[in-house]
């Protein structure tokens, strides 16, 4: 089969693309064809060597996926040839025509959601969806500030943060993309390479602060939040899209109250499968009843996955970025 390869850590345009050996399903695991797969900043780290995990080489990278069971092992029961999937590969393998994964990870898609859509929908919209309710306990008419809201987490906090009830303050670095998050809920809007963030936050929140705040960018976005938290309020670490990892100054955190929470949507899904599976059907439930929805920017064939890295790490992604084994160059 056709597969990205990541045959030793190096830029991303060290990437081959080739053959692969095709995978087979295990007693508990069912074979996918790959409709889809989800780009996501991790991946452009990954195989780079900058991102924690260091997988052994060669491997095929990407985590996040759709496709259609083309065979299932010989314990595995709620599943068969053809029924339509999403999942989460915890080894990576993703960027290749077919994909094997333990048969408990997949999720049944329905037919009402495209492929690709589903394959953008678990990462992005599952990490919001986790940070906002069991990390942030976002409640009906919080004030919520989304960084980086454009982005593929960005807007999927965006959308979710409304379908919660929150108030959604959206902060983007342009107005283009300013306007994407409007289009997708956001109440506010800040544009913080030409306003002062600080200011506008004392202003939309009357001085009291933010109760909650989605941060997937880190660096001085992240120091002007800690002095704009609301009490009670929680700090969501997200990541660093930014580049820059902040240095959180703790008596912040006592004399205004707040709390500083850490959002590692991966572990999550390891740790408690069985909330992560919950999760996931409440966000196809608000999928197909119009709450959300993956707003995918560009979709790259198989070939060019390292044109898809490239362009999520520098950050010229509106919303969501799809690869498919389907399409040609």
């Amino acid at each position: 089969m056709k597969a990205v390869i990541c045959n030793e850590f190096a830029p991303l345009d060290q990437l081959a693309f080739g053959e692969w050996p095709l995978p087979v399903a295990g007693n508990d695991e069912a074979l996918i064809k790959v409709s889809a797969i989800g780009v996501n900043f991790p991946d452009a780290l990954l195989v780079q060597g900058l991102y924690q995990a260091k997988p052994e080489r060669p491997f095929v990278p990407g985590a996040e996926f759709s496709g259609v069971v083309e065979a299932v092992g010989d314990n595995v029961t709620h599943l068969k040839k053809g029924d339509r999937v999403v999942g989460l590969s915890t080894h990576y393998s993703a960027c290749a025509e077919f994909i094997s994964v333990p048969a408990a990870r997949l999720i049944p898609v329905p037919e009402a959601i495209p492929m690709n859509e589903a394959a953008g929908l678990i990462l992005a919209h599952g990490t919001a969806h986790y940070a906002l309710k069991q990390r942030a306990n976002l409640q009906a008419g919080e004030t919520l500030l989304v960084l980086g809201a454009a982005g593929g987490t960005g807007l999927a906090a965006v959308q979710i943060g409304k379908a919660m009830g929150a108030r959604v303050i959206a902060g983007c670095s342009s107005e283009e993309k300013l306007a994407l998050a409007k289009e997708n809920g956001a109440d506010e809007l800040i544009n913080y390479s030409s306003d002062d963030l600080q200011t506008q936050l004392r202003e939309l929140t009357n001085g009291k602060g933010v109760d909650v705040v989605y941060d997937p960018v880190g660096g001085q976005l992240f120091d002007v939040c800690t002095r704009n938290m609301a009490p009670e309020g929680r700090l969501l670490v997200v990541g660093f899209a930014g580049g820059d990892i902040p240095k959180f100054p703790v008596n912040l955190a006592l004399v205004k109250e707040y709390a500083v929470v850490g959002v590692f949507f991966g572990a999550f899904t390891r740790r408690d499968p069985a909330a992560y599976a919950d999760n996931m059907r409440e966000l196809l439930d608000w999928y197909q009843s119009g709450k959300v929805h993956v707003h995918i920017d560009t979709t790259y064939p198989l070939a060019n996955t390292a044109d898809a890295f490239a362009d999520v790490i520098n950050r010229k992604a509106r919303g969501k970025l799809i690869i498919s084994p389907l399409i040609n160059v």
